[in-house]
């Protein structure tokens, strides 16, 4: 795959000139002709290497290379300052922003290419050290889906505060947030915007590692670990191939135990894939006649598709009303066992929210963290069961 080099400069024929020289290296170009523009493709595109204009009309270059180092997603992306500024005090400017070097206009175009090669040369060797030695082989540990009836379920919470129980219990799980473009995970406990699966995702099957996915984990103050989505909408139209969505499954298998998945809800191109690699399915209902009718036909569609016995049902209680339907009728419709009722506690999840925690970590003792803790022991007999095979990092 061609590296991708993003040319930022406010001259169109400067930037139709670069992106010319760079193509003829082979090289992918990208281009934005602001300071503003720059940031929203270096986030978005992730780029190999920046070459950033210093003069632009909106934002200097100084200051998006100094923003571009602020943010953890670019920070470590290597930057070219390119001016027709000559003057030395331009130039410590330049590096004192965070450039990793510095090219003044006009310029040759096998120097241009000497600079990019060399530099994308000391990017690649210092990634390479700052990869872990390599560990012992791994087994693939369970696949938890958390999928709701409908949207509004509390699936999202369900995932979470499962996966924090399982951490309270002694396990080692991994949380993942897989809905591009919808992720509320990550800010539910103050890890902010994070576009780590968005990342992984954008990579080719071949490169999904352990190892790679180990490194856009994020991990919060308790412990509990998790890839998540961000709530950015241009993650909805991320094309995601099958493949690479099954190798970001497998490798989290291998570094969780368990890999819990939010799944979001309905069945999606995407998650009605997914479902099916997972070892265990909850799917979350709320005790109304409509949700539960959607969900016996949600299960119809899965079990035939890709067979039974893998689903249980959660329920989860967002208000108290005498209107509900009963636990027993929920289970005649829909042919098998509530595994956990979840209680209503608007003010407990608004005060988790508040505090960055999930509602078990914030108060183990109450009653819903009690109907939380059980659940993960529900879960807990299969995870170590689950082998798949010994598989390499």
């Amino acid at each position: 795959m061609a590296e991708k080099i993003l040319v930022v400069d406010d001259d169109v024929d400067s930037l139709k000139l670069i992106g010319l020289m760079l193509q003829r290296q082979g090289y992918e170009v990208v281009t934005a002709n602001t300071g503003g523009q720059a940031l929203t493709r270096a986030e978005t595109d992730l780029p190999n290497l920046i070459i950033l204009d210093v003069m632009m009309p909106d934002m200097n270059g100084l200051d998006v290379c100094k923003r571009l180092r602020q943010n953890v997603a670019t920070s470590k992306i290597p930057i070219i300052m390119f001016t027709a500024k000559t003057l030395i005090d331009d130039k410590v400017k330049g590096f004192e922003a965070g450039a990793d070097d510095y090219l003044t206009k006009p310029t040759h175009p096998a120097e241009l290419a000497s600079r990019v090669k060399a530099i994308l040369a000391r990017s690649a060797a210092r990634q390479a050290q700052q990869q872990p030695p390599a560990t012992a082989p791994r087994r693939q540990s369970a696949a938890i889906g958390v999928m709701g009836a409908k949207g509004g379920a509390g699936t999202t919470t369900v995932a979470l505060n499962l996966a924090a129980a399982l951490l309270q219990q002694g396990e080692q799980p991994v949380v993942a947030d897989f809905r591009p473009g919808m992720g509320s995970m990550a800010a539910m406990i103050g890890l902010g915007r994070s576009q780590g699966m968005a990342r992984i995702l954008s990579r080719p099957a071949a490169e999904i590692t352990p190892r790679v996915v180990e490194g856009e984990l994020m991990a919060h103050d308790s412990g509990l670990r998790g890839l998540f989505c961000s709530t950015r909408p241009r993650e909805i139209q991320m094309p995601i191939p099958e493949e690479t969505a099954l190798a970001t499954v497998s490798a989290l298998r291998m570094v969780g135990r368990p890999a819990v998945f939010d799944l979001g809800s309905g069945l999606s191109a995407l998650n009605g894939r997914l479902q099916a690699e997972m070892n265990r399915l909850l799917l979350v209902v709320e005790p109304n006649p409509i949700t539960v009718n959607m969900a016996k036909e949600l299960i119809q569609e899965i079990e035939t598709d890709s067979g039974s016995g893998r689903i249980s049902i959660v329920v989860v209680n967002r208000s108290q009303s005498s209107l509900q339907t009963a636990w027993h009728d929920i289970e005649n419709t829909l042919g098998r066992e509530i595994k956990a009722i979840i209680s209503a506690a608007p003010e407990l999840a608004f005060q988790a929210v508040q505090n960055n925690l999930p509602i078990v970590l914030l108060q183990p003792n109450a009653i819903v963290a009690g109907q939380f803790a059980r659940l993960a022991e529900t879960m807990k007999p299969g995870i170590r069961s689950i082998a798949g095979g010994i598989l390499t990092t």
